[in-house]
């Protein structure tokens, strides 16, 4: 299973992280809208990520809800018909929520630079160090802690949990 080394990170001030993330990249940030449909799993999250309406992502990946840089092992399948997948999805398996967000997303060598601006919940920015196969966890977390020192992110802004938690969570409240 492909394995990522990840962060997610509070952020103020959306602005200027985006200003700090085009400074270490050499081309412009794409955007997206993202809708992300989680549904009920015994282990892990399973998504279905749509994006603009026209394709999307099957996504299951389990991580440990832990500040701080952490594996993130996932697999990803494709679709170019998400209705249908959203269809079929949405009558086997039970909804646990939606996420709604606006992605930045930039590339910095072998990490995927998010910055989100997610529905009801704020802005925020995520890590994601691809692993090449025969590369260690170790070197993600030294590669990611670089990257948090270069676009001033501090260990108390890291949280644990994934959009749809903190969605959940607030919604209780």
């Amino acid at each position: 299973m492909p394995s990522n080394i990840e962060i997610k990170a509070r952020v103020s001030d959306l602005s200027k992280m985006r200003a700090l993330a085009e400074l270490l990249c050499d081309r412009p940030a794409e955007v997206f809208d993202q809708e992300d449909i989680f549904f009920a799993a015994s282990e892990g999250r399973l998504k279905l990520r749509i994006l603009g309406g026209q394709r999307a992502e099957l996504i299951y990946y389990r991580r440990l809800d832990a500040a701080g840089p952490k594996p993130s092992h996932y697999l990803i399948a494709p679709t170019s018909d998400p209705e249908a997948l959203k269809s079929i999805l949405t009558s086997v398996l039970q909804v646990v929520g939606v996420v709604r967000k606006r992605r930045w997303l930039y590339l910095v060598g072998q990490t995927r630079i998010h910055l989100d601006d997610v529905e009801g919940l704020g802005t925020f920015v995520e890590l994601e160090v691809v692993l090449n196969h025969d590369q260690s966890e170790e070197e993600g977390i030294a590669i990611a802690r670089e990257l948090m020192m270069r676009l001033g992110i501090k260990e108390s802004q890291l949280i644990e949990k994934a959009y749809i938690d903190l969605q959940r969570t607030s919604s209780r409240t």
